[in-house]
């Protein structure tokens, strides 16, 4: 590399046009003001905070983060859309991708990027905490015998979830909800 370019690994990061992290167990130990911003706070308020703050409730940060772990551990990355907090409890959709530093132990160290997509995809609805998760795992594509097997709940449940949502977004057909759930028009 020319000696008249050098790379400076802080600027980038501060500098980044997406939401960055590094974590320590499920606490943000450095983050770049585009993150905090996203959520509507200072970089040195999130500091040493755990995700947690970043969530709609403990209950939905508990299960993603008990989600990730087999995942994280199969492949060391995870990325998902889901629905997120934040400081003024404004609910909003955001790509979540990471990276485990420490294989064994996903949560041990990570990086992670967040993205605001709620310019594209508003939360126009009010939903339970376990439908913005059914709802995420529907914008994934998963089927609802892959959703009951991934949280722990019979496929008639799961099944429920999605009446319900199909409902409260006025969608005839599971095609039709997936499409409202992105905020493209059915």
């Amino acid at each position: 590399m020319s000696a008249l370019f050098s790379i400076d690994y802080e600027s980038i990061f501060q500098n980044a046009p997406v939401g960055m992290c590094v974590s320590r167990n499920r606490v943000i130990l450095a983050c770049n003001e585009t993150l905090a911003k996203m959520f509507g706070y200072q970089p040195e308020a999130l500091t040493g905070q755990s995700f947690q703050v970043l969530y709609p409730t403990v209950d939905e940060f508990e299960r993603t983060g008990a989600r990730i772990v087999p995942i994280m551990s199969a492949g060391g990355n995870y990325s998902d859309e889901r629905i997120m907090k934040r400081s003024n409890q404004e609910l909003f959709w955001c790509h979540v991708s990471g990276r485990a530093l420490v294989h064994n132990d996903p949560h041990a160290a990570g990086i992670w990027t967040f993205e605001d997509l709620s310019a594209k995809r508003p939360v126009t609805a009010q939903l339970t905490p376990r439908e913005r998760e059914i709802a995420a795992l529907l914008v994934e594509g998963k089927t609802s015998k892959l959703i009951a097997r991934q949280v722990g709940l019979s496929p008639r449940t799961v099944e429920m979830h999605r009446a319900r949502l199909m409902r409260k977004f006025e969608a005839a057909t599971s095609g039709e909800l997936v499409h409202r759930l992105v905020g493209v028009a059915a």
